[in-house]
């Protein structure tokens, strides 16, 4: 492939967009920016889906550094490592 892009970056870039690209963990990453740290039950309440579900989508976000964790005693709480992973959505938004 002829390309000014480095192999890892692809790799990575695309393993990120797999990682986003389902409609649970878009609408996690626009909660998440909209209202800031929130936890695996504030989570799957607003989203009205199990906490086991909550808990998948958000693992699988964490493992790609979409979302961070804070655990304070038994609870996780979850924020956006990055603010641009809302642009994601915003551009999907219009494009779409």
């Amino acid at each position: 492939m002829n390309t000014h892009f480095k192999i890892e970056f692809l790799d990575n870039a695309t393993e990120t967009l797999r990682a986003v690209a389902h409609p649970i963990r878009l609408t996690i990453i626009d909660l998440l920016s909209k209202n800031g740290e929130l936890s695996v039950t504030e989570i799957h309440e607003r989203l009205d889906i199990e906490q086991a579900i909550a808990s998948h989508h958000l693992r699988i976000l964490k493992n790609k550094r979409v979302v961070r964790v804070n655990r304070v005693g038994k609870n996780s709480y979850y924020d956006l490592l990055h603010p641009d992973f809302q642009e994601i959505v915003e551009i999907l938004i219009r494009v779409s």
